[in-house]
């Protein structure tokens, strides 16, 4: 960023959002952009996660581009923004805001209460009173009025109490200097808006008072009572009480003080510094690496007014996560102000084989080392402390206090004069530490991880193996601890490879072994930690490994110890205190990776008697979580009898779709591997019923290999517990996994065996799913007259069982069958009649389909209009729609529709986000189909290579699978690519067995794309 685009670059959010460059407004663009830029402004300089940046932009139920459109507004951003990237960074998994203080009028507010605060302490309440004007004038409404969000909306509150924080202290020192009338208007103003505001309303009745308007006060005092009784039922406090009845005794106490003295200044005692003020700071790493936001950080907290109080900056973060080294760094920087001294000592809180240092101990040491000789330093504790302060009184000093224990061990040795600072390096945040600010130290990035391989081994031997250096440290676990072990172990075998290292890492049982080099060792780290616990906390330390996804909510970790929700998460919250669990947002907990080795190595070394009833209880639970979930989702599935005792498993509540869709994607880890836990423990009925209420997540997101094993895995399971019910339902998911794979004839045969179960059962609902299953397959192999009487089969039992959802996705296959064999006007009524069933239901998944196959009707029979306003309502709920295959295809036709009515740069738009789209996991049926619909666009609009290459494309993967329609328009579309080409030839005999496909699959001639 030049000086001229950083001088004039400005951003105002106390109030709508405006950007200012130059002094012309800058142009954010939509409401996306506009909340994403918001919540990275309302946290300049720290690193915000895609997911945060996700929730900010939509308060639920995100689309399934979200990333994608925060990354596209990021960069939209950018080029908006003079020097764009500089202000918004990529920084490891998300990005930051970097600007100076002047350059957002909330960091503005910030600076001008704290210069107030300042002001009045040094005696100068008329600057103070001024400073405050200043920063409430900053405000122009609410933080970020009108972007909205749960986020943005959070944080405006939490601001909002600040700015009446600050307006309550500006009347206060007005009051303090005399005023009273003039407050009136101001004081009614922000009573008005804020009427149970006791602070507010006292300074109103007080400068009442003080105007001679004493009456006025006293109903002010009757108005707030008669509210806060009616709407809190409480009466006023005591402070709002005290000036009322102040005021009906005429206190003298509430009378306006006389105007303040001017101040005269005092000269500071001037402290000579002793001729070897002692520095006991261990060395600072020549190789130190990164933290430059948490140094930048911690330098800020430190500030430099030590002259009118020392301040206290306490580092807290995992075994391992390089606080020391930090603090030291630090330290070293800011020697130069602290003529007196730099002091060290280490509190040995988590030290190997030593007791924590006592405070009595630290405060001889501290003594001894600023020269006071040990026959003066007491005996008692009470009497060193006394001692202690006496001495660094009137100097600067900087005491480093590492690896403390608790708030206990560091409170004797806090100076109580100004002057000096203190930092503080602790495992656990030492929450009852008064004054001290925090800053909680993670893991490195993988830049600086990188920076730091480079450093440590020398730049040539990084950038001969990279990708290995990247491996190493996602091995480590981006510890600098265990990166710093594993590179001293490289540097002392130089023959070693970084590749050879990573690949011992790769072994999770000798990880821990692995990272260990002379006293330093990650594993006797986390020990230390880990023995710092109670029991309980280390036996459910132990137990909550036991879980198999990354996350662990606290109904889960419950589930796993057997206690209630509330009772686990006081034991999470221990667990998050000492570093033993990380936080990747509120109310969800996870092991670092390195931690979770640990964890098991401690499994493997002690016998818990209750692992298998911990895992049967989480089985119980997440199978009441999936059952209660999809309940939820789809309101009239049937249920099946789960065989677990309900009643002590607490479950979730979904209060909608959204958020079951929600914890649905974010357990599904967990999910797969319970199922296979299931599997191995032998719990047949649950690996069945899991399965089920897991099928639908895996088909939505194209995860079909993973769909189709466990499907796999419930047809056995159901085998073994001989219930045709549960047979039944898990050959009809299977049949559904093969048919999206293209594993046709496989597909066919388990759709025959579960409508042979069904019949036999009387299952009306699995018969009719059967049916439309074997409709739809027969399709795909071109036999149309069988697939249609399947269908009709399906749907006259749906409507039976008043089966409306289930009703909807048969019509749409009926839909596609009828578009396919070239009866257009049928495949139209089918689908309209669809789109009446999702409208009734209120659902919209199943309407993009119905959308999409209308406007392929519609197109075939030449109403490009109609299509495109068909088009047109499927590709606005393509962004609530999770399957990218079906909203790939509804833009390919979108491109082809557009490219007909002359629309040819939105044509251009709807192709690339089409091919895009299909690039991802999507299923080889759509693929092919999106391809050969991409590719007769990309002919019309004259480009014949392209074109050639995806109907090549297509035509290899619907031969794959058989997909014999496509497999005719792939031959169709390279015979008319070719041509254009001029290799008649080649289309002659390709435009051939077109037409002898198309003829054996009875479609008309003149009915053919």
């Amino acid at each position: 960023m030049t000086d001229a685009e950083a001088g004039s670059l400005r951003f105002n959010v106390l109030g709508p959002l405006e950007g200012w460059a130059d002094g012309a407004r800058l142009r954010l663009g939509g409401l996306i952009q506009e909340r994403v830029l918001g919540t990275l402004l309302l946290e300049t300089g720290r690193v915000l996660p895609i997911g945060r940046l996700v929730e900010s932009a939509w308060a639920e139920d995100p689309p399934a581009t979200a990333s994608h459109q925060v990354r596209k507004a990021v960069a939209d951003l950018r080029r908006r923004i003079p020097a764009g990237g500089e202000v918004i960074v990529t920084d490891g998994p998300g990005y930051r805001v970097t600007l100076r203080q002047e350059q957002l009028d909330l960091t503005e507010f910030g600076m001008l209460v704290q210069a107030a605060r300042a002001a009045e302490g040094e005696g100068r309440p008329a600057e103070a009173v001024e400073a405050l004007r200043r920063a409430l004038g900053l405000w122009r409404g609410p933080i970020l009025s009108g972007a909205g969000g749960p986020v943005i909306e959070a944080a405006a509150t939490s601001f909002e109490e600040r700015r009446l924080a600050a307006a309550e202290h500006l009347f206060e020192l007005r009051l303090g200097l005399g005023e009273s009338g003039e407050l009136v208007v101001d004081l009614r103003d922000f009573v008005q808006s804020h009427p149970l505001r006791e602070t507010l309303r006292a300074q109103l009745m007080l400068a009442l008072y003080r105007s001679g308007r004493q009456a006025e006060a006293l109903e002010e005092y009757s108005r707030v009572r008669e509210l806060l009784v009616e709407e809190l039922g409480v009466d006023p406090g005591p402070g709002l009480t005290k000036v009322y009845e102040g005021i009906l005794r005429e206190s003298p106490e509430l009378a306006a003080p006389a105007p303040p003295p001017a101040p005269v200044p005092v000269p500071a005692p001037t402290v000579s510094a002793p001729a070897d003020a002692p520095c006991t700071l261990p060395y600072d790493l020549a190789d130190f690496t990164g933290r430059e936001r948490e140094l930048r950080e911690l330098l800020d907290c430190a500030g430099r007014d030590y002259a009118r109080h020392s301040r206290i900056v306490a580092l807290d973060g995992m075994g391992g996560s390089g606080k020391t080294s930090l603090a030291v760094h630090a330290a070293h920087s800011l020697a130069g102000d602290f003529p007196d001294g730099q002091l060290y000592i280490d509190l040995r809180g988590y030290t190997p084989g030593e007791q924590p240092v006592t405070p009595g101990g630290a405060l001889d040491s501290l003594l001894r080392a600023l020269g006071v000789p040990g026959e003066r330093i007491p005996e008692d504790l009470a009497g060193r402390t006394a001692l202690w302060r006496a001495t660094i009184t009137g100097r600067r000093l900087l005491l480093l206090l590492d690896n403390a224990a608790d708030a206990d061990g560091v409170r004797p040795l806090l100076p109580t004069a100004p002057g000096c600072l203190v930092l503080v390096t602790s495992r656990a945040r030492l929450v009852d530490l008064d004054s001290a600010q925090w800053i909680s130290v993670d893991v490195m990035s993988p830049e600086e991880c990188a920076k730091l391989v480079a450093e440590t081994l020398g730049e040539q031997r990084y950038a001969a193996e990279p990708e290995a250096a990247a491996e190493l440290a996602r091995l480590c676990g981006h510890l600098p601890l265990a990166l710093r072990i594993a590179t001293a172990r490289l540097r002392n075998r130089p023959r070693w490879t970084l590749r050879y290292l990573a690949d011992r890492l790769r072994d999770e049982a000798r990880r821990l072994d692995e990272l260990s080099s002379g006293q330093r060792s990650v594993a006797a780290t986390l020990r230390l930690s880990y023995q710092a616990l109670d029991q309980e906390c280390r036996t459910a330390f132990r137990i909550l490994a036991l879980h198999p996804g990354g996350e662990i909510d606290v109904h889960a970790a419950a589930a796993l110890l057997g206690t209630d929700p509330r009772d686990a998460e006081d034991i999470l919250e221990i667990l998050l205190d000492v570093h033993l669990l990380q936080q990747p947002e509120i109310g969800l907990y996870t092991f670092h990776d390195l931690v979770r080795s640990f964890a098991h190595s401690l499994r493997a070394a002690v016998t818990e008697d209750d692992d298998e009833a911990s895992v049967h209880r989480l089985l119980d639970y997440y199978l009441t979580a999936t059952e209660s979930a999809c309940q939820v989702m789809f309101p009239g599935r049937r249920r099946i009898p789960t065989g677990t005792d309900e009643g002590p498993v607490q479950a979730p509540r979904f209060d909608g779709r959204g958020p079951a869709e929600h914890w649905f994607a974010r357990e599904q880890g967990a999910l797969l591997g319970m199922v296979g836990l299931s599997r191995r423990l032998g719990r047949d009925r649950h690996t069945v019923l899991l399965t089920r209420n897991l099928a639908f997540q895996l088909s939505a997101r194209g995860q079909l290999e993973e769909f189709r094993s466990m499907g796999l895995e419930a047809v056995s399971a159901a085998r073994r517990l001989g219930e045709l019910p549960l047979l039944g339902v898990s050959l009809s998911n299977l049949g559904v996994a093969c048919w999206k794979l293209g594993r046709f004839t496989e597909a066919v045969e388990i759709a025959t065996e579960g409508r042979d179960v069904a019949e036999r059962l009387g299952d009306l609902q699995t018969l009719a799913h059967s049916e439309s299953t074997l409709g739809q397959l027969k399709s795909l192999l071109g036999n149309f007259p069988q697939a249609l009487s399947h269908l009709e089969k399906s749907i006259a039992h749906e409507r039976k069982l008043g089966a409306s959802r289930a009703e909807a996705e048969s019509l749409t296959l009926l839909s596609t069958l009828y578009e396919q064999w070239g009866r257009h006007e049928e495949a139209a009524a089918a689908a309209r009649r669809a789109i009446v069933l999702c409208d009734e239901l209120g659902r919209h998944e199943n309407k993009v389909v119905a959308l999409t196959d209308l406007a392929f009707a519609q197109a075939c029979l030449g109403d490009d209009e109609s299509a495109e306003v068909s088009l047109k309502q499927a590709r606005t709920l393509c962004e609530e729609n999770r399957d990218p295959g079906q909203v790939a295809l509804a833009f390919a036709l979108s491109a082809e529709v557009c490219h007909r009515l002359g629309r040819t740069e939105q044509a251009v738009e709807y192709g690339d986000r089409a091919l895009h789209t299909v690039s991802a996991n999507v299923s080889p049926l759509r693929r092919a189909k999106v391809e050969n619909t991409v590719g007769r666009y990309l002919s019309r609009r004259g480009d014949h290579t392209t074109a050639l290459g995806l109907h090549e494309r297509a035509h290899e993967v619907a031969s794959s699978l058989d997909f014999r329609i496509e497999v005719a328009y792939a031959l169709s579309g390279m015979a008319r690519a070719q041509a254009a080409l001029g290799r008649t030839e080649e289309a002659a005999g390709h435009e051939r067995s077109a037409e002898e496909l198309f003829t054996a699959m009875g479609v008309p001639a003149d009915r053919r794309r």
